[in-house]
């Protein structure tokens, strides 16, 4: 099966050039002016926001994987996990390549969400019905914050890298949606 969160990264020097105050646009310029340009710094915000999001969506499967009682979906969820996983160390090096720091672990929410899993599993509501809910519900987050990030004015080269990793998270949705839809038909 073809991993839709493992991306190809450019391993060229320089995917962004930040615009240079001292050089006004001429006026024939048609070209966004330095005002319209996001900096360095907000690409990397975006970037360093989507990480987190990627670390969210491993370490989310991975609980979800220790805590399912479904042999089947033990390895989809491991699966994704992985995806996940190097779809984090694509950005750890596009944000380092852009000179920035990449922040560590993942956000709040997530580590909440991952605790829900946890306590669902301690008290025995780990089904493969409750726990590919779960897993739809952190996709729905990870959707719309790749969704908030392509409306920012990114680079066309990360704009790519982040465009192909939210259509890998849209596929990871479509398919734990696919999951959860046939254990609730064969429940009912």
């Amino acid at each position: 099966m073809k991993a839709h969160c493992s991306l190809s990264f450019s391993t060229r020097p320089s995917l962004w050039r930040p615009a240079f105050k001292e050089q006004p646009p001429m006026a024939n310029d048609t070209q966004a002016t330095t005002a319209d340009a996001v900096s360095n710094d907000q690409v990397i915000d975006v970037l360093n926001d989507l990480l987190e999001n990627a670390r969210d969506g491993e370490y989310g499967f991975r609980a979800c994987a220790k805590e399912v009682d479904s042999a089947q979906l033990k390895p989809v969820f491991e699966s994704r996990a992985s995806q996940c996983a190097s779809a984090a160390s694509e950005l750890v090096a596009l944000i380092r390549q852009l000179g920035g720091k990449p922040d560590d672990g993942g956000t709040v929410s997530g580590a909440v969400h991952r605790g829900w899993v946890h306590v669902k599993g301690a008290v025995g509501a780990n089904s493969a019905l409750s726990m590919l809910e779960e897993c739809e519900r952190g996709e729905d987050a990870a959707l719309a914050r790749y969704r908030k990030a392509l409306k920012a004015d990114l680079p066309a080269e990360v704009r790519m890298l982040v465009q192909r990793q939210a259509d890998g998270a849209q596929a990871n949705h479509d398919q734990i949606k696919g999951l959860r839809d046939q254990f609730r038909s064969a429940k009912g």
